[in-house]
């Protein structure tokens, strides 16, 4: 066959493959777990009176309407140095995808050649020296008529919108933890509150303890007792301001701040904020589009797909229309008529007959994209999983704190009673330090299930997969 015919059944053939796109269209797969009804359904423990099935805001944190606390979050969410990383590879990402569409588009080369003869070390007189020139530009369209480059380009697309999926994913953990460090401060400060009441009860008893045993009513085995329950509760409190200050320590490096940059105003909190409704939670399917870790392993997916149908386009002619115009020729006819010239046709590369490692690419691909359908599925259990635990955890917190609160209020009753039964002879000092102890542990457990509960919401919110909107 002569080069004239090859060309033309090459050409043919290729043009046969005109509207194609090699590999897989991309398409959430039917039997995903997020496909599921199972998954879309209201969550099983989401009936408690603490909850409400209705969509989640993007910022929860205002659900809280404390002032303060959304403006560490806002200063938070433009400083924090995890985000501005992820904000860079997000960028990155978006390059990398205007490159890949910028393989479609018609491609330029200009080419500029100068020579000069050289003989016996020297170069010759000018007239008596060769000199030759050439100057051109080169122009090439890709035909893509196997999809490779479109391939390419939703890889490059998917991968970006992933990455972005992750930055989001970076949001929310970034406003929890701001969340969680504030209330840190304040819970910190409100266990220290009920420590030092419990510490003033208990100096109060052995100032008393210390005044009967000097009129003979008590002994110095008392006042040893008495003092060494209010040291005891002493000694817990340097460890509840250090706490505290580790806590507004970590709020300053949320914010991208120095740690002697801590928020002063935020040093005296009182009391950490709480909700005055119950919480909205919406359902599974409105988990799956929402959170972030799901979205990027869904577009995780999408690229690998993409990528099949970049592999399996080698297996093709890749084609591309081709033109060049310049001139060439001695100095002597710069720009001259006769030294120009001009081409135009296809262009035609087959990395042929190496189909055995096209192929076995091909194939690492499909592994690639079974990986990544895998992924998309345990992110979707391990949402639910997540939601579902904290769901259950924070409504028996809320049970727990009830029970706490009347058991603390029962123990400071029974606490009085004691001290004055004690001053009036009618018990023995034993039951006035076992008074002072049941007060002090359930004050203690009672500021810790408060912290806890709060804590329990944040994880819940967390799970939820909320914040990540702008």
């Amino acid at each position: 066959m002569s080069r004239k015919k090859l060309s033309v059944a090459a050409i043919f053939f290729s043009l046969t493959l005109a509207g194609c796109v090699s590999g897989p269209d991309y398409h959430v797969p039917e039997r995903a777990v997020a496909q599921s009804p199972e998954a879309k359904r209201a969550f099983v423990a989401g009936d408690d009176a603490a909850y409400r099935n209705t969509r989640l805001p993007d910022r929860w944190w205002a659900l809280y309407n404390d002032a303060r606390l959304n403006a560490y979050v806002a200063e938070a969410l433009q400083a924090n140095t995890d985000l501005r990383v992820a904000d860079a590879h997000l960028r990155q990402a978006s390059a990398a995808a205007r490159q890949a569409r910028e393989g479609r588009m018609i491609q330029t080369d200009a080419q500029a050649l100068a020579t000069f003869a050289h003989v016996g070390g020297y170069t010759l007189p000018m007239s008596t020296t060769p000199q030759t020139y050439a100057l051109g530009i080169n122009l090439s369209y890709p035909l893509d008529l196997a999809g490779g480059i479109r391939r390419g380009i939703e890889a490059a697309n998917a991968n970006a919108e992933a990455v972005a999926a992750a930055r989001d994913q970076v949001r929310v953990v970034v406003a929890a933890a701001v969340t969680r460090a504030y209330v840190g401060v304040c819970s910190a400060n409100q266990t220290l509150a009920a420590s030092r009441r419990v510490l003033d009860v208990q100096r109060q008893t052995l100032e008393a303890t210390r005044k009967l045993s000097m009129g003979g009513k008590g002994t110095a085995f008392d006042v040893s007792r008495s003092s060494a329950a209010a040291n005891g509760s002493a000694a817990a409190i340097p460890h509840l301001i250090a706490e505290r200050q580790a806590a507004l320590f970590e709020l300053a490096a949320l914010m991208g701040k120095l740690p002697a940059d801590y928020p002063k105003e935020l040093e005296n909190c009182a009391q950490p904020p709480s909700l005055q409704q119950p919480i909205p939670i919406g359902d599974g399917w409105q988990l799956i589009q929402r959170r972030p870790d799901i979205r990027e392993a869904e577009r995780n997916l999408a690229a690998a797909t993409a990528r099949i149908g970049v592999e399996t386009a080698q297996l093709y002619p890749q084609v591309s229309l081709g033109a060049s115009a310049g001139f060439a020729d001695s100095f002597t006819k710069l720009f001259s008529r006769d030294s120009f010239g001009a081409t135009f046709g296809p262009l035609l590369s087959w990395h042929w007959p190496n189909r055995i490692a096209a192929k076995a690419r091909i194939d690492a691909a499909g592994a690639g994209a079974d990986a990544a359908v895998a992924a998309f599925d345990g992110a979707v259990v391990q949402a639910l999983k997540q939601t579902e635990t904290a769901l259950t955890a924070y409504a028996r917190e809320i049970e727990r704190e009830r029970s706490l609160t009347k058991a603390r209020d029962d123990a400071a009753h029974a606490s009085g009673q004691a001290n004055r039964l004690f001053r009036f002879g009618k018990v023995g000092f034993i039951d006035v330090l076992s008074a002072e102890a049941a007060l002090a542990n359930a004050e203690s457990s009672l500021a810790v299930s408060r912290a806890q509960m709060i804590d329990r919401e944040i994880d819940l919110f967390l799970a939820l997969g909320g914040g990540w909107s702008g």
